[in-house]
């Protein structure tokens, strides 16, 4: 059974590569032949001239079509895709649901190789664990940018006040915020400048800025702006007190963070001592142990408190969260 599972999940993976080469090299292609209907260029001059700005990337619809029909009807998609945007990366949501799928089928082979043949449905629990691994990094992975975009943020709407009473326009300090700030603030600046540039309203280049960086602080800087266009007034000036009250709002979230550090320490240390004494206990008394592994009472029970224990820690993580 044990080789059954691994041979199923060799096959799988390399098909899956040969997939996913195969659909970059025809992407790659119908990106070629888009471009020189745009241009109006011929093919063999196109990889000779400078790289266009790619504003939208539109996912292949020929694949991960299954994938992206489970999303769909569950309405997962967007999220998905905007989690991804947020991160940085530039993954298909199809791709990120084969790799939930593919780390959910290797960890079940190595659960089902590992444990006992009495665990029974115990081996779903760790398969479900690692399918949410490619979920936790692209969670990281989007919490750390938008944590370096917010700590360059009140920086850049200074550069943008500085620049309006010296002459330059709204836009074009966009623009020139890509040249002075590193990622992810430029970028992400630089995209709003562009879709503004190609034809789009402002209005809605920065509504589009607003969702791709759901943050606080975003949003009063896109509400002064379009206020400020219908209505008038001194942007520059009000770009300067929006930067010295995020400034401030990051000194009280330090405060906060230093007071309740202790309840964040209850909660994580709440949570790692069931896990570390029942890990003990398997070594230590491992008949005692089996009870939860080999009778069906002890899988309901272990199941259980496992969920409770989840549940536990994140309702503290809840009560410690403050949000300023």
């Amino acid at each position: 059974m044990t080789t059954f599972i691994v041979l199923f999940i060799l096959v799988w993976g390399t098909a899956m590569v040969g997939w996913w080469l195969t659909s970059r090299y025809i992407h790659k292609n119908d990106l070629g032949k888009v471009r020189t209907r745009l241009q109006g260029a011929p093919a063999k001059k196109v990889s000779a001239g400078p790289k266009t700005p790619e504003l939208i990337a539109q996912e292949d619809a020929a694949t991960g079509r299954i994938a992206l029909g489970l999303l769909r009807k569950f309405n997962l998609q967007d999220r998905l895709q905007g989690m991804l945007e947020q991160a940085g990366l530039k993954w298909s949501v199809a791709r990120l649901a084969h790799a939930c799928l593919l780390c959910f089928l290797v960890c079940f082979g190595v659960a089902k190789a590992l444990l006992p043949p009495s665990a029974g449905s115990l081996v779903l629990i760790p398969a479900m664990i690692g399918s949410g691994l490619p979920l936790l990094v692209v969670s990281r992975k989007r919490a750390g940018r938008v944590r370096r975009f917010e700590e360059q943020f009140p920086e850049s709407l200074e550069f943008i006040a500085r620049s309006m009473r010296a002459g330059h326009g709204f836009s074009i300090a966009l623009e020139m915020i890509h040249r002075e700030f590193q990622e992810p603030l430029a970028g992400e600046f630089r995209r709003t400048f562009e879709e503004h540039n190609f034809g789009m309203p402002l209005e809605l280049a920065l509504e589009k800025f607003g969702q791709r960086m759901p943050l606080l602080d975003v949003h009063f800087f896109v509400s002064a702006v379009m206020l400020q266009k219908r209505t008038g007034g001194n942007l520059a000036e009000i770009l300067d007190k929006l930067a010295y009250i995020i400034r401030e709002r990051f000194k009280l979230r330090g405060r906060i963070r230093a007071v309740s550090a202790h309840g964040r320490m209850t909660g994580m240390a709440l949570t790692s001592i069931p896990a570390v004494v029942a890990a003990l206990m398997f070594f230590v008394n491992p008949d005692y142990a089996h009870f939860f592994t080999v009778e069906e009472t002890g899988q309901w029970m272990l199941g259980g408190a496992v969920l409770l224990q989840v549940l536990g820690y994140l309702i503290i993580q809840k009560i410690v969260s403050i949000e300023v």
